[in-house]
């Protein structure tokens, strides 16, 4: 039997957080079918948001990219379509074992409404003025709440959930990446972002963090990346304690991490780490570090990621061969230069082009999603799964955990033009700083 939502249902879910396409709200009440599992909403954007919406999911050039996948293609609406995605591409990619694709519940439009009512003061003011609640939607997505353990219940042990958003892990290495920009190849894309956030206001400081050290394998190297994130969460880091958020931001960036922050984060930690008082949060930091070394779950994320080996200077000129369009990177860049570089990549087969760009948007969707790691103690002397299992010393407690990827969102082709555009303001930002750093430099010396 098929479920459905009802108008009363609303004041059972709670806000807690949201991304540029949906809001994400936990269950508080009490229906077993409900309890342990959190809802993703669409959102639609404030401006032109009735009159732009496609009656099918895809595009014609996208039923193309994913021909081979039925299912997805056959899509209705783009919210089916984004849980096939990750049901069909995605799990098998990263593994069964970190990956909930979610089911479907039909949600009518009083129900939507409600929920927009309900949470508007607890969304941040810039999420509000760019979206609301797609309340033209029919349905939405119901996941396990992977903040918790076992179905929500929460007698017993706490619970105590880290969500990293990982970035980008890897240094591109791409022939078609131009010398203007083959700073990407010595910077991390995570790092030249930072300097464009900070030029814009997003941020008030630059993070320290770097994703090659979370992605090195080297416990010492995730360590510090975890310790850096706390630092600096933004929107990058967040905590929760049996379903509740204890740290980081709610809908978007949040505070550097302050003297008085860190002493209440560490207060809230007490129900969790034995020891002495002013150690909880270092406990925790190295537990998700363990926990995130042993899993192995980063190493399947980051093969996702490498899907894209050719840089997006590279995929742009494939995305214009697929949408039957002259190429507009060429046209800029002047016949000449662009002959010498990519006239290779606009003699392909037009199924190696659609490789090309389908592969650099299942890396987009990897390089954009979140990890989140949650635990729960043991009783002492109990190693629970082996696999599944950390062994704080510090403590002398034992920790089970569980590693699961979410955001696992469908991109639109149409997305490869702004990424595209993005990646010339970000690294023509960074190149800016560098050149004002050595003038500043040549005239001091």
């Amino acid at each position: 039997m098929e479920l459905v939502l009802e108008q009363k249902d609303a004041a059972d879910w709670v806000y807690r957080g949201e991304g540029a396409a949906n809001l994400v709200l936990a269950y508080s009440g009490s229906s077993p079918t409900f309890i342990g599992k959190v809802m993703r909403i669409q959102k639609a954007t404030r401006i032109g948001s009735d009159s732009v919406r496609s009656p099918t999911a895809l595009t014609g050039q996208e039923r193309l990219l994913w021909g081979d996948i039925e299912e997805l293609i056959a899509s209705p609406n783009k919210d089916i379509a984004g849980q096939l995605y990750v049901k069909y591409v995605m799990t098998p990619l990263l593994g069964s074992k970190y990956v909930d694709a979610g089911m479907r519940v039909l949600a009518p439009r009083e129900f939507l409404e409600a929920i927009e009512k309900n949470i508007i003061c607890q969304r941040p003011a810039w999420r509000i003025d760019a979206a609301k609640v797609d309340t033209l939607c029919d349905a939405v997505l119901l996941l396990s709440d992977h903040s918790l353990f076992h179905n929500g219940n929460l007698e017993g042990s706490p619970c105590v959930s880290v969500e990293i958003k990982p970035k980008c892990g890897f240094l591109p290495d791409s022939r078609f990446i131009s010398e203007g920009t083959a700073i990407k190849k010595q910077i991390t894309r995570f790092r030249l972002h930072q300097a464009l956030k900070l030029h814009h206001g997003e941020i008030s400081e630059i993070s320290e963090y770097n994703p090659l050290d979370l992605f090195s394998g080297s416990k010492e190297r995730i360590h510090k990346a975890i310790k850096d994130l706390f630092s600096t969460p933004q929107n990058n880091f967040r905590v929760f304690l049996n379903g509740a958020l204890i740290f980081g931001g709610s809908g978007g960036g949040a505070d550097n991490t302050n003297i008085p922050i860190a002493e209440a984060f560490e207060d809230e930690l007490k129900s969790i780490f034995q020891g002495d008082d002013g150690l909880h949060t270092e406990s925790l930091l190295q537990l998700v570090s363990e926990a995130v070394h042993k899993s192995g779950a980063l190493e399947r994320l980051l093969e996702v990621q490498k899907l894209d080996n050719v840089d997006v200077e590279g995929a742009i000129h494939a995305y214009y061969d697929i949408v039957n369009q002259q190429c507009m990177v060429c046209r800029q860049l002047g016949e000449e230069e662009a002959s010498k570089k990519y006239t290779s990549l606009h003699s392909v087969p037009l199924d190696e082009s659609l490789k090309i760009v389908k592969d650099y948007l299942i890396a987009a969707t990897a390089k954009d999603c979140s990890l989140m790691v949650s635990f729960r103690p043991g009783e002492v002397g109990d190693s629970g799964s082996l696999n599944n299992n950390v062994y704080l010393e510090s403590t002398n407690q034992n920790f089970e955990f569980k590693v699961y990827f979410i955001d696992l969102d469908l991109k639109p082709l149409t997305k490869m033009e702004e990424y595209y555009d993005l990646d010339k303001k970000i690294v023509s930002c960074y190149n800016r700083i560098l050149e004002m750093d050595r003038v500043r430099d040549k005239t001091m010396s």
